[in-house]
């Protein structure tokens, strides 16, 4: 399954499936100070075939915090991330997490994108995010999140952290390529 993405930046995005159709968007207002958080929205289903409008319930949110742990709210129910999804591997570029089907499974932060795979002896990938490219080298592409169907039943699950890694994995880019611009200094 192919999940089309409007822009890289995860926080601000309305997610389409493969026929057009808008299943999920996040919004996160601007704060210059304090805690920001992405509400993360799920089209509903529609059973009038005379109301076309999309309408959208809460999902969950992510209250991003800098200097303490982030909490995902979903359900009625609040969890740390350190709790939900916590670092592991060299440098914490591995997130880890048990699925609704109660398997493991793991988020690698690699250096552009993020994979999903089952944290097993199989290794198993079951998701994968694809940058834009423009099809200068190679061909063209849209922001893409690539899903196996043999995770479908989790996609809410799927969706929340992968918002969550993504902006992680983000953040980390940025202040590498902070860190490059400042040292010629």
């Amino acid at each position: 399954m192919q999940l089309t993405l409007s822009t890289e930046h995860v926080r601000n995005t309305i997610i389409t499936n493969e026929q057009g159709q808008v299943i999920y968007k996040t919004e996160t207002p601007f704060q210059l100070l304090g805690v920001r958080t992405t509400t993360i929205w799920k089209v509903k289903p529609n059973d009038d075939q005379h109301h076309m409008q999309d309408r959208f319930d809460v999902l969950g949110e992510i209250e991003w915090h800098t200097f303490a742990s982030s909490k995902f709210r979903c359900g009625g129910t609040e969890v740390e991330t350190k709790e939900f999804i916590p670092k592991r591997g060299l440098l914490g570029r591995q997130r880890v997490f048990i699925g609704a089907d109660s398997r493991p499974y793991r988020w690698d932060l690699k250096s552009r994108v993020v994979v999903l795979s089952r944290d097993d002896a199989s290794r198993t990938e079951v998701a994968r995010f694809h940058r834009v490219t423009l099809g200068i080298i190679g061909r063209k592409r849209e922001t893409m999140l690539e899903v196996s169907p043999e995770v479908a039943h989790m996609m809410d699950t799927i969706i929340m952290t992968f918002i969550y890694v993504e902006k992680l994995r983000k953040d980390q880019e940025e202040a590498s390529g902070n860190a490059a611009a400042s040292g010629g200094s």
